[in-house]
């Protein structure tokens, strides 16, 4: 891999981390769910305009919206919205280590090998410990919403499988058209139709930028950049920079938020993004020896 296209990889793995204080700014304005729906509205309108539809069938491109605007980053902003800290937002987002082997498993009848289990024990002991924290940097419903959204992230990917797209761009795009109004419609259920119509009273400079930031550099530029290098490298090279996304993270919290970095953070830390790191090995294990067996058939 180029140095140039490194730098690159780990700013972007900087942007994504960072962009947990980012939510955390916009929450601290307005209705969480609305500020959500913003991020997606401004990522899709108008460039859905000049983006061709990918070739794939409207329930996979609706599911996807459904699963990635609600499900992943709904929750994910509720989450910290619950007294949930931005760094332990980045970094239990991540359990989707042990819900995706469940995912797997239940739906494409994938095998759980001593790796996958070793990955998920790693990042389940990982969790233990950071239910014990008394720091305020948790809240025991802030931790069951950013679970529900590993989750989730783990369906995503489901998706994807079996809408078996190239155009992964534009399916992201497309899909996300379907987000903005579930989550407005979620948040006039959950916190009364005042979340809406007092938005104009509490819509100031600080969440509009909080939404801007979410919708262009973070999804927009982010995930452009990322599928290039994805078709550039292969998945396996660049995926394991995403444990760097955890780590910016938990440094924003830091530096913008003044959250503390306690020693039981860091061995949290250690647990869970070790047993990502061993999970997403046995994956990429697999993969090639699918591959190889196809190459052998052939």
């Amino acid at each position: 891999m180029k140095r140039f296209d490194v730098v690159l990889l780990v700013l972007l793995m900087a942007l994504w981390g960072l962009n947990f204080s980012v939510i955390k700014l916009g929450v601290n304005n307005i209705d969480p769910l609305v500020l959500t729906a913003m991020r997606f509205f401004f990522a899709v309108i108008p460039l859905v305009f000049f983006i061709k539809k990918p070739d794939v069938k409207w329930r996979y491109l609706i599911m996807y919206g459904v699963s990635f605007g609600v499900g992943v980053w709904g929750m994910t902003t509720l989450s910290i919205d619950a007294g949930l800290s931005s760094g332990m937002a980045s970094l239990l987002l991540d359990m989707s280590v042990v819900s995706g082997l469940f995912v797997g498993w239940y739906f494409l009848d994938e095998k759980i090998t001593s790796s996958n289990l070793i990955g998920a024990f790693l990042a389940l002991s990982g969790l233990v410990l950071i239910l014990q924290l008394e720091d305020g940097s948790i809240t025991i419903e802030g931790v069951g919403l950013v679970l529900i959204a590993s989750l989730f992230w783990s369906v995503n990917g489901l998706i994807v499988k079996k809408a078996n797209t190239q155009s992964i761009f534009a399916f992201n795009i497309w899909a996300m058209l379907f987000a903005p109004v579930l989550l407005l419609l979620l948040a006039v259920i959950s916190h009364g139709v005042e979340a809406i119509t007092l938005l104009p009273q509490h819509l100031n400079q600080l969440a509009i930028i909080s939404a801007l930031f979410q919708a262009y550099p973070t999804t927009l530029l982010g995930y452009w950049f990322w599928n290039k290098m994805i078709m550039k490298y292969s998945i396996s090279r660049v995926a394991p920079m995403t444990l760097l996304v955890p780590v910016f993270g938990i440094f924003g919290g830091v530096v913008f938020y003044n959250e503390a970095i306690e020693p039981t953070h860091i061995i949290a830390t250690v647990l869970i993004l070790l047993g990502l790191l061993i999970g997403r090995m046995a994956f990429f294990e697999k993969v090639s020896h699918r591959l190889f067996l196809k190459n052998k058939d052939l």
